[in-house]
């Protein structure tokens, strides 16, 4: 599914993160020492290699909310934006906290004139987030954000399953 809002286009599919070879910069659901992990860190280290966590130690740790930039090593990404959401239930204010994920990774991805950018469904996996309220925070956040941005032209969310994929899409079309 896709839309177009404010000259970006915006689309869910279903597939994996690491293997976005269209897109100039993905977004991965990093701990907060920006390490290899389980879920969309672990896939996102395993294919990009060891250099990314050698790059990524200094920057560490980070914040919930907290968006930083590395290259991306053997991914067929330039750019990897690592962003900490959310713990569900524990990190609070938890919405705005996931808002300034989704917020903060667009931002940096404008200043660093990317024309791209591929999203997974943050804290939704082992963070505990229910998938439709992250959702609806992710593509409000999104939209809210699209008008500030100069450079960006695709925003693509990455599901890994289909229900996910039902989720964001029946979301995307709600508010877009």
């Amino acid at each position: 599914m896709k839309r177009i809002f404010s000259g970006i286009t915006i689309e869910c599919i279903r597939g994996d993160i690491a293997g976005q070879s269209d897109i100039t910069a993905i977004v991965n659901a990093a701990n907060a020492q920006l390490q290899t992990g389980g879920g969309v860190a672990g896939a996102i280290h395993r294919a990009a290699g060891p250099g990314l966590a050698r790059e990524c130690r200094p920057m560490a740790p980070i914040k919930p909310g907290v968006s930083v930039i590395s290259g991306g090593h053997n991914l067929p990404n330039r750019f990897v934006i690592h962003c900490l959401g959310p713990v569900y239930g524990l990190d609070e204010p938890s919405g705005i906290l996931l808002a300034d994920c989704y917020r903060n990774a667009l931002l940096l991805a404008d200043e660093n004139k990317i024309d791209s950018i591929a999203f997974p469904a943050i804290s939704t996996g082992a963070f505990g987030y229910p998938v439709e309220p992250a959702a609806e925070i992710a593509f409000r956040t999104i939209r809210d954000t699209s008008t500030l941005l100069k450079n960006i032209r695709l925003i693509r969310m990455v599901l890994y399953s289909q229900d996910d994929l039902e989720i964001h899409e029946k979301v995307l079309s709600e508010i877009l």
